[in-house]
């Protein structure tokens, strides 16, 4: 029963104060309100991230140049990794069993146009098998074929999304576009299938045969001389063979680059479950360091509140006194201005949870407006963390100014002012 007395007596108390109650709190709901967004665009963003990867196919193995000097993921990264894999290794791999196909891709950036649009996009240097390996469908006309690639045609399939922005409602088969001063014909244009990787949607691009991106648009040899390649895609017949076409790939390329037995490899293989889990930890390291960050902000409020019930203190001298001198104990006196530094960061938490997750929601509609579909997450967890959050923050400020309230001399306090 005094607990809820005590309650009331506090909500009655913040009340009598409102502005400064809400200028109090307003330090709680920005903090909270910054915490909810960032783990709920972070949520949204790994969601999407994943769903992007799983729609490649979870069958497939992707198989990049490696520096074997290189630490972690370091070893991969342009510009540290030798370009060292050639189509011949990709036919190589083609020829494994269980090894259903290989699509060879060499990417880079690019500025197309037609008319007086001109569009920037990702280039795709492939073969026939990309199609299938990435899980995408024809919307229009024919995607590349071997013909194209023997021949260095200069052919290109077009994103759905990059065939909306330069042709429009006009139908963009066999029309030219420009990429680096030279004419392409247009042969195909893809079906919409969403989703975005590195800020560019997976409908944005545009794709040629791999031979012609290597002789015509960006070559790029081997040491030995070779055109090269950036990575292979090779489908596998199923989950349960992933592991003997894995270790079948690095024989294969080990004796294809003359490796020798204590010699590290210069190729990485990378399953698409791996992917996952690299970009999930990547977006988690992320969204903590920047909760982290945000997180200031509680210990702002927090501060401010510890203020604010010290002034209360100071400000209800006489009132303690009158309390105790009718019997109030020390209990009461603590257990009041504890609930009320409580009850300041509970409604402060909770209206920075409301004001964190329309903020969340608003940068979704923004990112998926501007193309890159981000849909925001808030797990129950999240809720009840920054609950917590906010009481204990409520709690540990108001412990101090209650702890001095409660040890008021009745005498003293009902002498003052």
């Amino acid at each position: 029963m005094k607990f809820i007395e005590s309650f009331a007596m506090a909500i009655r108390s913040l009340l009598a104060n409102k502005l400064r109650s809400a200028l109090t709190m307003l330090g709680i709901i920005i903090g909270v309100g910054a915490v909810i967004t960032i783990m709920a665009a972070g949520s949204g963003m790994e969601n999407s991230i994943t769903s992007t990867l799983e729609d490649l196919g979870t069958d497939v193995l992707y198989v990049t140049p490696a520096n074997p000097d290189a630490p972690g993921a370091m070893a991969m990264t342009p510009g540290y990794a030798t370009p060292n894999l050639t189509l011949n290794d990709a036919e190589a791999i083609a020829r494994i069993p269980s090894v259903l196909g290989v699509a060879p891709t060499n990417e880079s950036f690019i500025e197309l146009s037609f008319g007086n649009e001109v569009l920037a996009s990702v280039i795709e240097g492939t073969t026939p098998e990309f199609i299938e390996a990435m899980g995408y469908e024809m919307a229009s006309g024919q995607f590349i074929s071997e013909r194209n690639v023997a021949s260095r045609d200069m052919v290109v399939v077009l994103g759905s999304k990059t065939a909306e922005e330069l042709f429009g409602d006009e139908d963009p088969i066999g029309q030219k576009v420009k990429m680096k001063g030279k004419r392409f014909t247009v042969i195909g244009v893809l079906a919409a299938k969403g989703g975005s990787m590195f800020g560019f949607s997976m409908d944005e691009m545009v794709i040629v045969p791999i031979t012609t991106f290597q002789a015509r648009l960006f070559p790029m040899r081997t040491p030995s001389g070779e055109d090269s390649i950036q990575s292979i895609a090779v489908m596998v017949s199923g989950p349960e063979a992933m592991d003997d076409v894995t270790a079948d790939i690095e024989t294969t390329l080990r004796k294809r680059h003359h490796i020798d037995e204590d010699e590290k490899d210069d190729f990485a293989i990378i399953s698409m479950e791996q992917m996952i889990g690299v970009f999930g930890d990547i977006t988690g390291i992320v969204s903590i360091f920047l909760a982290a960050i945000a997180s200031i902000g509680l210990l702002v409020a927090s501060i401010g509140i510890m203020n604010i019930m010290l002034v209360s203190v100071t400000e209800r001298t006489r009132e303690i006194g009158i309390r105790k001198a009718v019997g109030a104990k020390r209990r009461d006196i603590l257990l009041q201005f504890l609930l009320e530094a409580a009850a300041l960061s509970l409604v402060g938490g909770g209206m920075g949870i409301a004001f964190g997750w329309s903020l969340s929601k608003g940068i979704s509609f923004i990112a998926t407006y501007s193309g890159f579909p981000l849909q925001a997450t808030l797990s129950p967890l999240h809720i009840i963390l920054a609950v917590g959050v906010s009481v204990f923050i409520g709690l540990a400020s108001g412990m101090y100014p209650a702890w001095k309230a409660a040890r008021l001399n009745p005498i003293d306090a009902l002498h003052y002012g």
